[in-house]
């Protein structure tokens, strides 16, 4: 076996990681240096060195260059904030795709069945797998003449996806009419394909227009125009702008959809990012303004929902509408991430990138968000248990038929009733039956499961409690302003920032990410006569 030169390995890897550093930081040493403090990069990385020299030299094994320095990569971004971190070259081209809302393939979701078999779930319209004659359930038997048993969904979406041009032959089973199956064989060509931004798009009672947002990509401001337009043809009379599990996305894709619903020159957000050696602000801080007239006519009622998984660039979007009293926040609070995070490429390792927090974004309020989140206006609240029945009913209203994305039940907001026999028990449920189990056995366990299943069953299925109140809401008077008078909450109430006390709680890197704080001064004490 050949012997390797650890130390000039070392050596080389601290000279990379010194110009790394440097790098990222526009010129580490010389701002160290200008600011006056006494500080040895090198010396500081040194424990890195010896750390990596005593692996090389000491492991049982023959140890991965590569595989340690992305290791050492991975921790120290994991060191700051809860949302800076590095990127491996696999999970770069999967960002990079999806925040251009576009990727090149074939344009099918796939899943795996009961069986464990690789299916299609949903060719998307206008797609390569579409056009070819691919439809829903097809089950993929071979990808390139390869057998597919026992390949994972993420081996399976690698071998699919490939350079537009480029072609992949699939061989499926599909049921014929006759009950039977018979093997079908497609040569699809690969070519870019855009990726959904709207996920689900209706008209509800009394002229409601709904859509619901998956993510901010560069395609999201277009896709929800369309819809809109669509829906002012169809009578519209108020518009639900649905927001919920939505982390975030592009920050300029925030500004382009605010566009929408904003008069132009309305202030959406504003960055700052770390003082210069002067003090000063550096010159990537940018403020953001609407830049068109907006698309829904001003004087239309408008909802926004909420969760608590409403981040980053939706949280932007919720801020400023709410600012400018151009929608109702309905839900409960915000995730709370008020950063911004800028992808740095790196040149090694090669395809790699940093995702670092460079700034935090301000609600046109002057508050940051983060770790507080914005409060709604009107408060409708779902615990884990219901948003997950939600999800799943709502998923169940397309498992068998894919074009039916816009018809999802939301219980009787959608004019649906659920026989929820096929939900699962939620964990009160579970919990219940199991101390039933064993304080009277398991007679007494399957009698009460049967009990609830049968209540399940003839209760109408599970109510969208935000979307319902929404409805409810915008239904109730045509005037928008008699709306923002009667629901709109003082935005020094619901745009805030983070409770001193609490910051004072958090991990180290997040509290420096947030700064300095200023504590409420101590309450006297009441003298003693």
């Amino acid at each position: 076996m050949p012997k390797k030169n650890s130390k000039y390995e070392v050596a080389a890897l601290l000279i990379f990681v010194v110009a790394a550093a440097m790098l990222i930081s526009n010129g580490f040493v010389a701002r160290i240096s200008a600011q006056g403090k006494e500080a040895d990069v090198y010396q500081s990385i040194e424990p890195l060195g010896i750390v990596l020299d005593t692996i090389q030299s000491q492991y049982v094994r023959d140890a991965n260059m590569d595989r340690l320095v992305e290791g050492a990569c991975l921790g120290m971004m994991g060191s700051l904030d809860r949302h800076s971190s590095f990127i491996t070259e696999r999970e770069l081209k999967v960002m990079q795709e999806e925040t251009k809302g576009e990727f090149e393939g074939i344009g099918v979701s796939i899943r795996t069945d009961d069986d464990k078999s690789i299916i299609v779930f949903k060719p998307l319209p206008d797609s390569p797998a579409a056009k070819a004659g691919m439809k829903p359930f097809d089950i993929i038997i071979k990808i390139d003449d390869i057998s597919t048993q026992g390949m994972t969904l993420d081996d399976a979406a690698k071998k699919i996806r490939g350079p537009g041009g480029t072609s992949v032959k699939l061989t499926v089973k599909r049921k014929n009419e006759a009950g039977g199956e018979e093997t079908l064989e497609f040569n699809v060509k690969r070519a870019k394909v855009p990726l959904e931004s709207v996920i689900e798009s209706r008209m509800l009672e009394g002229g409601i227009g709904y859509v619901r947002v998956s993510d901010f990509k560069d395609t999201t401001a277009k896709d929800i125009k369309k819809v809109i337009v669509e829906f002012l043809d169809q009578g519209m009379k108020g518009f639900v702008l649905d927001l919920r599990w939505n982390p975030g996305g592009l920050l300029t894709a925030s500004q382009q959809v605010c566009e929408l619903f904003l008069p132009k020159g309305s202030l959406v957000t504003y960055t700052k990012g770390r003082a210069g050696a002067d003090g000063k602000n550096e010159e990537e801080d940018m403020k953001l303004f609407t830049e068109s007239k907006p698309v829904l006519p001003p004087g239309m009622p408008m909802a926004v929902l909420v969760n608590s998984q409403t981040a980053s660039s939706s949280e932007i979007v919720t801020g400023a509408l709410q600012f400018y009293q151009r929608a109702i926040v309905i839900g409960e609070k915000t995730f709370g991430k008020g950063s911004v995070q800028t992808i740095i490429p790196l040149e090694k390792p090669k395809m790699t990138a940093l995702r670092l927090t460079t700034a935090l974004y301000y609600t046109p309020a002057d508050v940051t968000i983060d770790h507080q989140g914005i409060k709604p206006d009107v408060e409708a609240v779902m615990t884990k248990d219901q948003e997950k029945a939600l999800g799943l009913q709502m998923f169940k209203s397309y498992e068998n038929d894919p074009s039916k994305t816009n018809e999802q039940n939301h219980g009787a907001v959608t004019g649906n009733l659920v026989n929820k026999e096929t939900l699962p028990p939620s964990e009160a449920e579970l919990k219940l039956l199991e101390e039933m189990g064993a304080a009277y056995g398991d007679n007494a366990k399957k009698v009460l499961k049967e009990v609830v299943e049968k209540i399940k069953s003839t209760s109408g299925g599970v109510e969208d409690l935000p979307l319902t109140r929404a409805s409810e809401i915008l239904r109730e008077d045509p005037v928008w302003e008699n709306l923002l008078k009667k629901y709109h909450k003082d935005i020094h109430e619901t745009q805030t920032a983070a409770n001193p006390k609490d910051v004072e709680k958090l991990p180290d890197a997040e509290r420096d990410l947030l700064g300095p704080t200023e504590m409420p001064a101590p309450e006297e004490e009441p003298a003693v006569p």
